[in-house]
């Protein structure tokens, strides 16, 4: 298997889809929206002509693959060694609404352990990317976390979740803590991006709970190979799959898991 070859193709279709989903926003049409089942989690027909094209794509890219994907658009992946993790619009609501802060996001997984890693901001054409044992990347440069080693000094960024609403209120709790102890929160609505910003050094963490793989695959890899660390709230490796994570520059890491677990039981 050639990971460069496939790191390119994988990244060209997400420049092609993100010049659809640029010209489908300057005439986008509200009245087209779907309601998914759940409180706000929108989803528009931008999502699913999107996720066709980048399964067209990488299918011919690794014949016999399967897919795990947002819109369901493909038949999911049961036993395959080797499968896609695809959100084809990280940030839906953003997009419906104009806000420039949506991305595309593939994964690569060998035996559901991340091999590669794309995603793509749109409307700034940033391409974060990573391939196994090798360096991460946007637009081809290098990135890396910063060295920032305190969380009083520390950017962070979170997520408010959709479901599971009996959990929000600890949830707020740990916000508040954190917007004690650190130098900011954001919330920009994409996880993706946020762990992206995160590898780049323009974020120093994130944290969030209620995620799903479609959300994160990527991210996390692209961040690990920049140097970051990311785990689930206690402390272990459960963060792709298992719904919630903690996200840093490394330096941090200990400090963000002690807030965390003071007020979170899980």
């Amino acid at each position: 298997m050639d990971l460069v070859q496939i790191e390119k193709g994988v990244i060209s279709v997400c420049y092609e889809v993100s010049e659809f989903m640029k010209a489908e926003l300057a005439a986008f049409d509200r009245s087209r929206i779907e309601q998914k089942e759940g409180f706000n989690n929108l989803v528009s027909y931008v999502d699913k002509e999107s996720e066709k094209k980048i399964v067209s794509v990488l299918s011919k890219l690794l014949p016999g693959s399967g897919f795990i994907t947002e819109e369901g658009t493909v038949e999911q992946a049961r036993e395959q060694e080797y499968n896609w993790i695809i959100d084809p619009l990280d940030g839906t609501t953003n997009y419906l609404h104009g806000l420039p802060l949506f991305a595309i996001s593939i994964a690569l997984v060998r035996n559901n352990k991340p091999i590669l890693g794309v995603v793509h901001n749109v409307i700034p054409n940033e391409c974060f990317h990573a391939i196994e044992n090798g360096k991460a990347y946007c637009n081809d440069k290098e990135i890396r976390v910063t060295q920032v080693n305190s969380l009083n000094e520390s950017l962070l960024a979170t997520g408010f979740p959709y479901y599971h609403l009996d959990k929000r209120e600890v949830y707020l709790e740990v916000i508040k803590d954190f917007l004690v102890k650190s130098h900011g929160i954001r919330r920009l609505g994409s996880a993706a991006i946020d762990l992206a910003f995160v590898a780049c050094g323009r974020l120093e963490g994130f944290f969030e709970y209620n995620l799903n793989a479609w959300d994160v695959a990527a991210g996390t890899f692209i961040l690990e190979r920049a140097g970051g660390t990311i785990t689930d709230f206690k402390g272990g490796n459960n963060y792709i799959f298992g719904g919630e994570l903690c996200a840093s520059n490394t330096v941090i890491h200990t400090e963000m898991l002690k807030v965390i677990q003071d007020r979170w039981n899980g």
